[in-house]
């Protein structure tokens, strides 16, 4: 049967770099088109990476807000088989105007001109913040209340995809979504550790161990892509990727508590309830800061895109978790069960290689 051809929309961001390699790795596609507005050679991709992108798959840029342009990034002689969005704004802490733009405007081109080209399967992923609940993880059909600014623009998305006409498409709503190049996810979590390792200091953190803050592997994110895209039962409906972990605030700290030999703390629900949240995130920032530039500076790091800085969205009292059997009762399985130090230590090391990331707050 011949493989398929596929074009990844923001392909150069975290996802769809891991995506590329996934693709290439496996053999899994006739022909690879790559639209990005930031170009490879700026994208910090690490070495593997960017041999893929020379090599393997043709970049095209791209603003995607702009029609004309998306216009031009589906542009083919032939056809596409399959078309992944995991571009559009991710970062907290924007406006309305910007995530309207970034997420809704953009997703929505997208989607118009994949129907336009009769694209056999696309693929639309969206946020798993879509309901706080503890106390059972939430299915595709439960209520939605999005509560940070990107789920409720990828809100918007969702609602309107089933309005355009010959749309064969499949939303993905994601966790925390960790692996090798995460600059959001994990990442902010690790790098707070490492700089209260240097110091020397316990890692305090609000509310409590029990915060849960569900986790996927990006490999088992580009999996279900994959398995997902290939099936025609699947067009039409929402699925959540999520690990088996059913990750908490204590997990993941117990792995950076063994990772870098620190001590964490919690300030526990009536205290953290107490507290201005933004006045809370800017404290952090500013103890965060000078630590990391520091050590940014004693070890070369020059230019960087990771950042300690963190949004108050980040410190919100709300229960990220998701029920993920409806994709599992399809075959799906995951390859990446739960987040481990060795994972994070893949991670960290990566970021050392590219010189992004201070190797005198690496682990011993």
């Amino acid at each position: 049967m011949e493989k398929p051809t596929v074009l990844i929309l923001g392909g150069c961001g975290f996802v769809g770099r891991n995506l590329v390699s996934y693709l290439i790795n496996n053999d899994l596609a006739s022909a690879i088109r790559v639209v990005d507005k930031v170009p490879p050679q700026v994208a910090w991709l690490n070495e593997n990476e960017l041999n893929y992108f020379n090599n393997e798959i043709v970049y095209q840029s791209a603003n995607l807000i702009n029609p004309e342009s998306c216009k031009n990034a589906f542009k083919t002689d032939s056809k596409w088989d399959f078309v992944i969005n995991c571009a559009g704004e991710t970062k907290s802490g924007h406006t309305d105007p910007v995530y309207n733009e970034g997420i809704l405007k953009l997703s929505l081109n997208c989607a118009n001109e994949a129907a336009n080209h009769n694209v056999k399967h696309y693929i639309e992923l969206s946020s798993g913040n879509m309901y706080s609940n503890e106390k059972t993880p939430l299915k595709e059909d439960a209520a939605v209340e999005p509560w940070t600014m990107v789920a409720k623009w990828k809100k918007k998305v969702e609602e309107q995809l089933n309005d355009i006409p010959n749309l064969k498409y499949t939303i993905l709503r994601v966790p925390i979504v960790y692996g090798i190049g995460d600059k959001t996810g994990l990442t902010p979590r690790l790098m707070a550790a490492s700089i209260y390792k240097h110091m020397g200091e316990t890692m305090k953190l609000l509310w409590s161990a029990d915060l849960k803050i569900n986790t996927v592997h990006v490999l088992d994110v580009c999996r279900a892509i994959w398995f997902v895209l290939n099936r025609e039962d699947t067009i039409g409906q929402i699925f959540n990727v999520v690990d088996d972990a059913d990750s908490t605030q204590g997990s993941i700290s117990s792995l950076l508590k063994e990772l870098f030999n620190i001590k964490i703390e919690y300030y526990g629900s009536i205290i953290s309830s107490l507290v201005d949240l933004v006045g809370a995130a800017d404290d952090a920032n500013d103890k965060h800061v000078l630590p990391w530039a520091e050590a940014c500076r004693k070890d070369n790091v020059e230019n960087t895109p990771l950042t300690p800085h963190m949004d108050h969205e980040m410190l919100l009292h709300k229960h990220l978790r998701l029920d993920g059997s409806k994709l599992k009762k399809l075959g799906f399985q995951l390859d990446v069960p739960c987040p481990t130090v060795e994972q994070f230590r893949k991670i960290l090391n990566d970021f050392v290689k590219l010189r992004i990331f201070p190797q005198s707050l690496l682990p011993l």
